[in-house]
């Protein structure tokens, strides 16, 4: 069984993931839902620390494709990765800076604080494990949980402390 809530009205999403509902179902899962691309993924809502807009952020060394800059929230200094960078639709827009109304989901990782860009944030939904189908084609990619159907929208589960622990692949160069 699969379930959904939708997003609190813009003026409060910048309130800790706390706040929301617990889980209809002891044995489900809560993910955050966020659109990048046209597709939809989910990632632990255990790793949310907050969510801001791209706006409400001091940000400086805005520098970089993918390592959008760093930026400061609450005191802390932490880098900010656009996500955004590497669909195929930035490719196709020429995508440029962001709108102060962007959402960045702030994520409490190993390694600290880190800001994620996304195009949207859709919500948070509740998943229990048998609901979770393997992604074909993608077995290589240990950072890929699994797809969820929830009301008929296909949400890819991603593990985003093994994504964001993944070095960036670099261009090969000519000898």
């Amino acid at each position: 069984m699969v379930t959904s809530s939708s997003m609190p009205h813009a003026s409060t999403r910048r309130a800790s993931v706390s706040r929301y509902p617990a889980p209809r179902s002891s044995a489900s899962r809560e993910f955050l839902s966020f659109m990048l691309d046209g597709q939809e993924y989910g990632l632990d809502c255990a790793r949310v620390h907050e969510l801001k807009l791209l706006g409400s952020l001091e940000r400086f060394a805005t520098d970089g494709e993918i390592i959008g800059g760093v930026a400061l929230s609450h005191g802390v200094i932490m880098p900010i990765v656009d996500m955004r960078a590497g669909g195929a639709q930035a490719a196709a827009t020429g995508q440029g800076r962001s709108a102060p109304d962007t959402d960045v989901i702030i994520l409490r990782l190993s390694s600290g604080l880190v800001g994620m860009v996304v195009e949207s944030v859709t919500g948070i939904v509740h998943v229990r494990p048998e609901a979770v189908q393997p992604l074909p084609g993608a077995p290589g990619a240990g950072y890929l949980i699994g797809m969820a159907r929830i009301d008929g929208r296909k949400v890819v589960l991603i593990d985003i402390d093994r994504l964001m622990s993944l070095s960036p692949r670099r261009p090969l160069r000519a000898a």
